[in-house]
């Protein structure tokens, strides 16, 4: 049997609200370097090198992260087939989506296999992974609808299960899937043998994975296929039709099809998988000192032991303690007890039912032009250092609300003022009237760096006028 090709569908989406305040809703955790200088995206990436057939990657993403996806991405040389969702409905569409638009690529006789991966899980032991998928490509080739299963080392509480049927080469029949256990139940899963963590990563012809949601979930099915037909093209993405996605029932691949397939296999893996779902889950992937601490950033302990340090740029000390998980970013600071990390989630909740703005943003907000930090903030006013990219421009925009002061510190920018064009170096600076259009654009080879100072009644983001978009925002 010919090598197939093999399209990796990365599933972006995810809030990974327990691993704030690093995770943020406009910059989950599939966007951060936990584990070395690549992102959990990028590293899902990267471990795909090396695989037989591999072909474009497709990446299922949202709209508020559709720039980082792309931008993540071609930092380590890849051009993907981003498709954008309109609204949340798990796995499923998502995938059903993706199926349509590799089998419309498609170019030769063999149908596509697709490699359905989340974006933010650990495998440290890429070789081992690599082994489990080359295992899984005859069964998937033949039509057979294949997950991985890890190999459970301890009575886990916290993930689903699978429980492994009669033996295939390399693999099992999929017997059924059982939902998170509570203890005793998981210690006698352990004990048992036959039971493996749901990984949520699957390998399965393209039209294989359409015909049994044609079976199965029929509803869904008409409605990704009338979305993808809808769909337009925006710059570098696939905008799925909002009408008909948003119709869609909204399930996981697991419910939708694996629990209700009679031609479901299991490879075992055995291979460091780790889902980060919480911040003591980075000890049992880090490198801990001889104390136990797992440390990240400016950090600096003395009779600490078993505890996860992170900081983001201001020094982090601790003296005499155990068992914390303390996490520090420029504008929150997160102190737990290492048994209570997945309580993380009911404190972002309530931060959230406060309208605090730390679970939305981080310090840094990503756009597709660039980047703005907050610097400081009062009444009526607020300055943020902003960098412009190369060849790239804001929007042409007003604010009700608000004047703006710029300084350039670094690079060149061109500036539309009303009916004013003007071209500042550094140290020069401009002055942007309340309601006066106005556009900020990088000219230059280098980066341009500004400070802005924003003054008025109301500084909220949501007070820009947009009358020109480079981005279709």
């Amino acid at each position: 049997m010919n090598s197939p090709t093999i399209r990796p569908v990365i599933l972006c989406g995810g809030s990974g609200t327990r691993l704030w305040p690093l995770s943020r809703t406009h910059y989950p955790k599939q966007f951060l370097c936990l584990v070395d200088d690549l992102s959990l995206l990028q590293n899902t990436q990267r471990r795909l090198d090396g695989l037989p057939g591999l072909g474009r990657t497709i990446a299922v993403a949202n709209e508020h992260h559709r720039f980082l996806v792309a931008e993540q991405l071609l930092e380590i040389g890849l051009q993907a087939d981003i498709l954008l969702e309109p609204a949340a409905r798990n796995t499923a569409p998502a995938v059903a989506a993706a199926a349509l638009q590799a089998l419309g690529q498609a170019t030769g006789e063999a149908p596509p296999l697709l490699l359905v991966l989340p974006s933010d899980h650990v495998i440290a032991k890429v070789t081992a992974f690599q082994d489990a998928v080359r295992a899984a490509i005859p069964h998937a080739q033949q039509g057979a609808l294949v997950t991985f299963g890890v190999q459970p080392d301890r009575a886990e509480t916290g993930y689903g299960y699978i429980r492994r049927g009669d033996p295939l080469p390399g693999g099992y029949r999929l017997d059924r899937f059982v939902e998170k256990p509570d203890p005793a139940t998981a210690q006698c899963y352990l004990a048992s043998g036959e039971y493996f963590w749901n990984s949520g990563m699957f390998l399965f012809r393209a039209d294989t994975y359409l015909e049994a949601l044609e079976r199965f979930a029929p509803e869904m099915r008409q409605q990704i296929a009338t979305a993808f037909a809808g769909a337009q093209r925006d710059l570098d993405f696939l905008r799925l039709e909002t009408a008909a996605f948003a119709a869609s029932p909204a399930n996981s691949i697991d419910y939708a099809v694996m629990e209700k397939t009679e031609h479901g296999v299991v490879i075992p893996l055995d291979a460091g998988w780790n889902d980060i779902g919480a911040w003591d889950a980075l000890a049992a992937i880090g490198q801990p000192d001889d104390r136990g601490n797992t440390r990240r950033g400016d950090v600096l302990s003395v009779d600490t032991s078993n505890s996860v340090l992170f900081s983001e740029g201001r020094l982090l000390t601790t003296v005499g303690v155990r068992n914390l998980v303390v996490i520090a970013t420029p504008d929150a600071v997160l102190v737990a007890d290492k048994s209570k990390a997945q309580e993380v989630k009911t404190l972002v909740d309530e931060l959230k039912r406060s309208g605090r703005c730390e679970t939305e943003f981080k310090h840094i907000v990503h756009r597709p032009w660039g980047s703005y930090e907050g610097v400081a903030h009062g009444p009526r006013y607020q300055v943020k250092r902003i960098l412009v990219k190369p060849g790239a421009s804001l929007s042409l925009q007003k604010h009700h609300h608000r004047a703006e002061h710029w300084v350039v510190v670094k690079g060149t920018a061109a500036v539309v003022r009303g009916d004013e064009s003007l071209l500042l170096s550094e140290n020069q600076s401009t002055y942007i009237p309340l309601g006066v259009v106005h556009r900020l654009e990088n000219p230059g080879k280098i980066d341009l760096e500004m400070v802005e100072v924003q003054s008025g009644s109301y500084l909220g983001e949501d007070d820009i006028v947009r009358l020109e978009d480079s981005y279709g925002r």
